[in-house]
This record gives structure tokens, sequence and C-alpha cells, in this order.
């Protein structure tokens, strides 16, 4: 196992075994078990996707009823809100954490990504599958490859000596991120067309394929009969803004402005998860609101326990982590989106050192 020093954010090999860091994830996992916070909600889901599917087909009638008018926009404001929700209770389903069966849980999951909301379920997998296993580990989560943004200041660096617009927007890219995620929601709609008719291995390739056209075909071709060519860009324009800003604003603090690991580093389950991601403090708004992600901590450390157990686990955890002395890191949701600026902005100036992290101090005494 290697060590991150606290001086350079480097590794170096350990000294000794750590054998009491194996068994810390694993006597968490008993207390909560034993606690039952594992148990499947059935009837929660059930009422949660029986909401979802009222106020959707509440929102289609509503198009269909207001016509020719610029209120139209103010639906599609909120469909882009309702298909972030129906974005998170596919999240759930990948995750396992409605039904015992994993068949179900991603037959359900490939229905609310491919023909509800239009994101591939396939694509979604390999990305998610792959952050979870290394959150904000470099080389390795597919979150921090840098792209329209960057996130470690080496790629910043060449970035900022190219001429012309992609060495200024490095430079704000924390100033513009927020603007930048109304584009997101259109980016995952491509990420996922591109992945389905890719090379790469996709397990429902066959069926989502026709699904996923279905559906992004289906939703233009109904607005532009509905509504006038202007009203349905702007419509479909707006549905998409929203719905990419809820997602990212979602997603985003989360991960974004805690510690990065290193590509040759090894880090425990334990630790790598909780000192990598940040909890967004809040009422039970707020977790209806970000779907439980919220509580991203728990979410790593039990990704298939179901989401409204996620509040009643965080004692739990938040003790466990004093006890063993792991920075357990919580803010409110605009603090958090204020870190999240500033961490971006002082890497695309080269003044932060993503590797700068709590994990030094954890791994470099012999525990």
């Amino acid at each position: 196992m290697n060590t991150i020093t606290a001086e350079t954010g480097t590794v170096r090999p350990d000294a000794a075994p750590r054998k009491r860091y194996v068994s810390d994830y694993t006597e968490l996992a008993r207390e909560v078990r034993e606690a039952g916070l594992l148990r499947r909600r059935p009837l929660y889901y059930l009422l949660r996707s029986a909401i979802l599917a009222v106020l959707l087909g509440a929102c289609v009638a509503a198009v269909v009823v207001v016509g020719q008018s610029w209120w139209q926009l103010a639906l599609a404001a909120i469909l882009g809100v309702l298909l972030t929700q129906v974005a998170y209770l596919g999240h759930d389903a990948a995750h396992r954490q409605i039904f015992a069966s994993g068949k179900r849980n991603e037959w359900l999951a490939l229905v609310m990504g491919n023909v509800v909301v239009g994101l591939s379920h396939g694509w979604w997998m390999s990305k998610h599958t792959r952050h979870h296993a290394n959150p904000n580990k470099v080389d390795v989560d597919p979150d921090v490859e840098p792209g329209a943004l960057v996130f470690t200041t080496d790629v910043s660096a060449e970035r900022r000596w190219k001429r012309g617009f992609g060495g200024w927007f490095v430079a704000r890219q924390g100033t513009l991120f927020f603007p930048l995620l109304l584009l997101a929601g259109l980016n995952m709609h491509i990420s996922g067309i591109r992945t389905v008719f890719g090379r790469g291995p996709v397990k429902y390739r066959a069926m989502e394929i026709p699904l996923l056209l279905f559906r992004l075909v289906l939703v233009p071709a109904a607005l532009f009969f509905f509504l006038s060519p202007g009203l349905a860009a702007a419509f479909l324009g707006v549905q998409l803004a929203v719905f990419g800003f809820c997602m990212g604003a979602t997603f985003a603090p989360n991960h974004k402005g805690m510690p990065m690991i290193p590509t040759d580093a090894s880090v425990d389950f334990l630790r790598r998860q909780v000192l990598t991601s940040r909890n967004v403090r809040g009422s039970r708004a707020m977790d209806v609101a970000m779907g439980g992600l919220n509580y991203q901590i728990e979410h790593h450390l039990f990704p298939s326990m179901p989401s409204p157990n996620l509040r009643k686990v965080r004692p739990l955890v938040r003790r466990y982590c004093a006890e063993r002395d792991v920075p357990y890191a919580e803010a409110s949701l605009l603090e958090s989106w204020g870190i999240v600026v500033r961490h971006l902005n002082q890497v695309g100036l080269g003044d932060a050192d993503p590797f700068r992290c709590p994990l030094a101090a954890q791994l470099r005494s012999g525990g």
C-alpha cells in the first residue's frame, strides 16, 4: 500500500501493513447491517414513482392545453426539473436500491434512462461505476478527466499557454462553471448516443438504440407538431438547460474541490470514499431536491442503500469517522457551490494543489 506525503502530495511506499484500515469498513458495514439500514424500501419507491408519473402526466397535459403561448417555457423548466427527479430514480435503480433482484433494478434503470429521460443506461453505468470505484483518482475516475474543465494544474498549465479562447477559458473555468451547466443536458444526450453507436461494449446495445432513438425523436417531433417551430425550439432549449443545470448543480458539490488521489496511490476503501466526498447539509426538502445525493459520503460507502435511509445512517457514519480521526466534510449548498467555483478557478490559474488533503495526515503516520 502506498501513502500520499503531506508536503508534496506524492506517493511513498508504506513502511508496514495497516491491517486496521482493512477492518475499519468491515466493522462499519456490520453496524449498518445490524441496524437494518440496508433493507429495501419498496413502498417508498412505489409512492415516489407514482407521484412522478402523475406530475409528468400533468405536465404533458398542460403543454397541450396551453398551446401557442410563451408560458410553455415555464412548463419546459418544470419538465426539466421532473426529468432530473426521474434520473435520480434511475440512478437508485442502477445502484440496486429498489428491488432485491438485480435484473429488475437493471430493467427499471434502462427504462427510466432511455425511454423517459433520454440518456443511455449503458453510457451512465460505464462512467458511474468507474467513478464509484475510484472517486477523484487521476487517470481513473472519468469525472475528473480533462474535457471542457480541467482538474489538475499540469493540464491547466498546458492550456493556459495556448492562445485564444482555450487559455482564456481555463483561467476562468470556475466562474464559467454554472453557465456551462446549461449545456450539460445536451452533452449528456450526445455522449449517450456516441456510446450506444460506438465500438465499446454496451450490454443492452440492441435494445438501447431503438429505445433511445424513439425517445429522442418522439419528444421533439411531438413539440414541433403541437407548437410553432420557434416555440418548440425554445421549449427544447429551456428543458435541456434546466435539466443539465439541475444535474450538474447536484453532482458537482459532491466531489469537486475535494482531494485528488494520484494515479499510483493506493488508499483503503473507507478513506478513499469519505475523504474524496462532501455532504450537503439541509432539510428533507434538500433530500428531495438532490435525490438523496446530498448524503454523498454515505452513498459512496453504501451505494446499494435505499436513498431514504441515507439520512438515518449519517449520524452513525459521522460518529464512526470521528472515532477514527477520518475527516468528514459537510457544507451548505451555497457554501459547496462556492467551494467548487473557487477550486476550479484556482486549478485553472495553477494556484491550487489538487492533492492537498487530510488524506496525507491520515496515511503518513504509521496509524
